[in-house]
């Protein structure tokens, strides 16, 4: 069986408050983008030998580290504990959602991986059900159980489906090729309550959100690197009606009238696309 994780931007995103386990309440709109990865599994023949119960391999972008230790592998792991006659599988994941982007590639994954594997055994899973096992193992994995405009509190487990229609609107996106570890993007982080919440201003026209929409990252991440934070003012000057950085970083992304060319972002290892929402 086949599926497409699709990615994810962030409009606007508020650090609230340290919590006292270490991690930070968040509130942001999680909104779905169309670049997707591909995640095919099938299960493995009962006589192959392989040590793992879970075979993963990865193609087209490189991701480092453990291959066991990805959210894909995990996500399987974690359904096995509790459906202890889950067949052992062969996963083949083809990356199309660059990584260290903001864009939520790993997270999709999970989500996807769950799922396809209630699906395609039969678990028995209601949505609310996958959405829990998704947020044990990620903030944002949750999300992608629906992959619909939502609304998010918590760590971004906290999930509020919203009305919020976008088609229409053309999103240019820019990945450039400097990793932003979660770490070094949370150092100089000051969490405080918006004075509006992002929310209420996403159901505003997209032309107001320029004064008021805030990814809280940016200050920080645009202090330790400025030449990310120049792609945000390239992309007003191009015409953005609004633009900002998705996550941690390092993607930005512009909301325009109509598709336009990235040219002006040829560095080497960046990454760029301008598609419908």
């Amino acid at each position: 069986m086949i599926t497409f994780p699709i990615a994810k931007i962030n409009l606007g995103l508020n650090v609230v408050e340290k919590r006292p386990d270490g991690y930070h309440n968040l509130e942001t709109v999680f909104y779905p983008v169309r670049i997707k990865d591909a995640l095919e599994v099938f299960e493995m023949a009962p006589d192959f030998p392989s040590p793992v119960d879970c075979d993963l391999k990865v193609t087209n972008i490189r991701i480092e580290g453990d291959e066991q230790k990805n959210l894909v592998v995990r996500a399987y792991n974690l359904l096995k504990q509790d459906f202890p006659t889950l067949p052992r599988v062969h996963a083949h994941l083809y990356k199309g959602i660059p990584t260290q982007a903001g864009m939520g590639g790993g997270s999709s994954d999970c989500g996807y991986m769950i799922t396809l594997l209630n699906e395609m055994f039969r678990l028995g899973l209601s949505e609310q059900q996958m959405i829990d096992y998704a947020a044990r193992l990620g903030a944002d994995c949750a999300f992608f159980i629906g992959s619909r405009p939502t609304y998010a509190e918590g760590i971004g487990e906290k999930l509020h489906p919203i009305d919020l229609d976008l088609s229409g609107w053309y999103i240019a996106i820019v990945r450039p090729a400097i990793p932003v570890p979660t770490k070094e993007a949370f150092s100089l982080i000051h969490p405080h309550h918006p004075a509006k919440n992002c929310r209420d201003i996403v159901m505003q026209p997209v032309e107001t959100w320029r004064g008021e929409l805030v990814n809280d990252f940016e200050q920080s991440v645009f202090s330790l690197h400025p030449e990310i934070g120049a792609i945000k003012d390239r992309l007003y000057e191009m015409g953005a009606a609004y633009a900002a950085m998705s996550g941690s970083g390092s993607s930005l992304f512009g909301l325009f009238h109509q598709p336009v060319t990235l040219d002006a972002f040829d560095a080497e290892g960046t990454f760029k696309t301008c598609l419908p929402l």
